[in-house]
């Protein structure tokens, strides 16, 4: 990738469980507070799990005055447009398209449709007939529909891209967008992922499928990636939106360089018998694609959703990629705090590493007390570290066997 232009981050905009802003968003990491709870968007007292990640005291209209009608948006669509609000903000493009920046293309993961839109349309059928539908329903609940509000919001006319590929979604769209700047097809990409499936029949779904879990007693304890006590994860919502810049044209404009991003790679599991098979390939893909060896990584995000199986198959494909290096270099996963926001997770996980490049400290896992044996890396549990950190790894695995990896790294300016 050396020989095309660099590529850096220079706007991160964050509205998650634990924290609406890239700010409180951090400080929740290191803080190890939860953003799990009761759930609250739904009436969950029939389900098995009553618990999620929601974005608390969420209003669109405290960022951005729609041009359509918030009633009509999807949860995920919000959620969106206001994490590119921030992300613009937070790179001074406010007023993007009003400046004359040419074709800015936008690319988001998500992994499901606007279930929340639907279940409407179907209450609505349900109660007053087929022909009491609102008619919304048909372009608001569609997976494109987020992009489509975000290019119109901002007014933006340039390509715009939807991905869908489970919780992997985010940071393969972030890789794509990447690619379109590092080879000179623009100058500026927005990208990342949005997922709001705390949804009545969603939640049905996933019990039914056994991928949420009963910690309903203590919420903020129920995430507890690597732990020996951990059970499935927590479903969460999100958005996390990144705005991904040619380096000499950040530089010009004297932009906010929060890191450079230099590999990726990405592999679906060769077995599906084997959850996460494809994470090793996909790790050494990013890292040769980076011109990285596995010494040269200072910190890795790991995926780490609670899962008991996922966890475990994790912590061995790091291990097979770093071999002895693996129980010298600390991992941890943000879920402990965010809950799985599906496909918004790689994202938050790229604007935590951003972060933790800049301070120089390593956020903890939250709710890891009692380690797996069969995980026994350095999770870096209970506390921040303070470590140099110059370059790092960031994993994701998808529900039906994707695996994406990145290498981001402290920008050395030219």
């Amino acid at each position: 990738m050396s020989h095309l232009s660099r590529v850096v981050i220079t706007g991160i905009g964050v509205v998650a469980a634990n924290g609406i802003g890239k700010d409180a968003f951090w400080s929740s990491l290191l803080e190890c507070r939860s953003g799990i709870g009761p759930i609250t968007l739904f009436d969950a007292s029939q389900h098995t799990c009553r618990i999620a990640g929601e974005v608390k005291g969420f209003d669109l209209g405290q960022f951005l005055r729609p041009k359509g009608r918030i009633s009509r948006m999807s949860r995920q669509s919000q959620l969106a447009l206001a994490a590119t609000k921030l992300a613009l903000q937070d790179a001074g493009l406010d007023a993007i398209g009003r400046n004359g920046f040419g074709s800015v293309p936008i690319i988001l993961g998500v992994s499901t449709s606007a279930i929340d839109i639907v279940e409407h349309g179907m209450h609505k059928m349900m109660d007053r007939g087929p022909a009491r539908v609102p008619s919304f329903i048909v372009s608001s609940g569609q997976p494109h529909h987020t992009v489509s509000l975000i290019l119109e919001e901002f007014g933006l006319a340039s390509h715009a891209h939807t991905v869908s590929s489970a919780c992997a979604a985010g940071l393969e769209g972030v890789a794509q967008a990447v690619e379109t700047v590092r080879s000179g097809q623009t100058e500026i990409a927005i990208a990342g992922g949005a997922d709001a499936p705390i949804t009545p029949l969603t939640f049905a779904c996933l019990d039914k499928a056994g991928l949420v879990g009963v910690y309903n007693e203590e919420p903020e304890y129920a995430s507890r990636p690597f732990d020996r006590d951990r059970q499935t994860g927590v479903v969460s919502e999100g958005a996390a939106v990144l705005i991904i810049e040619n380096l000499n044209h950040a530089l010009a404009r004297g932009a906010n360089l929060y890191f450079e991003v230099t590999g990726y790679g990405s592999q679906n599991d060769e077995d599906p018998d084997r959850h996460g098979s494809g994470l090793e390939q996909a790790m050494r893909v990013a890292l040769a694609n980076a011109c990285k060896r596995p010494a040269d990584i200072h910190y890795i995000c790991a995926h780490g959703p609670g899962h008991i199986v996922l966890d475990r198959a994790e912590t061995a494909m790091i291990k097979a990629v770093f071999g002895d290096y693996a129980y010298r270099i600390p991992i941890s996963s943000i879920k402990g705090v965010t809950g799985n926001p599906l496909a918004a997770a790689g994202p938050l996980q790229l604007a935590a590493s951003g972060l933790a490049l800049r301070a120089q400290i390593v956020p903890p896992t939250a709710n890891l007390e009692n380690p797996d044996p069969l995980c026994d890396l350095d999770y870096v549990p209970g506390s921040p570290r303070p470590v140099r950190v110059n370059c790092v790894l960031v994993n994701c695995h998808g529900l039906g066997g994707g695996n994406s990896c990145m290498v981001v790294e402290k920008v050395v300016r030219p």
